[in-house]
C-alpha cells in the first residue's frame, strides 16, 4: 500500500482531473474531425489519457 502525504495527494487530484479534461477535450475533437487521419490521432490521445487516468487512480485505491 502506499502512503501518500497530503501535498501528493493534492497533486494526484490535480493530475487526475487534468487527464479526464484532456480526454473529454480529444474525444470532442474527435467526434468532430472530418479527416479519419486526424480522427484517429485525436481518438489515440483520448484513449492514452483515459488509460493513464485509470492508472493513476490505482493509487487512490491503494
Amino acid at each position: 500500500m502506499v502512503n501518500l502525504n497530503e501535498m501528493e495527494l493534492q497533486n494526484l487530484r490535480h493530475f487526475i482531473g487534468a487527464h479526464d479534461t484532456i480526454y473529454q477535450k480529444f474525444n470532442t475533437y474527435s467526434a468532430q474531425a472530418v479527416d479519419p487521419q486526424i480522427k484517429q490521432i485525436f481518438t489515440k490521445a483520448a484513449q492514452d489519457s483515459l488509460n493513464t487516468k485509470q492508472k493513476l487512480m490505482t493509487f487512490l485505491n491503494n
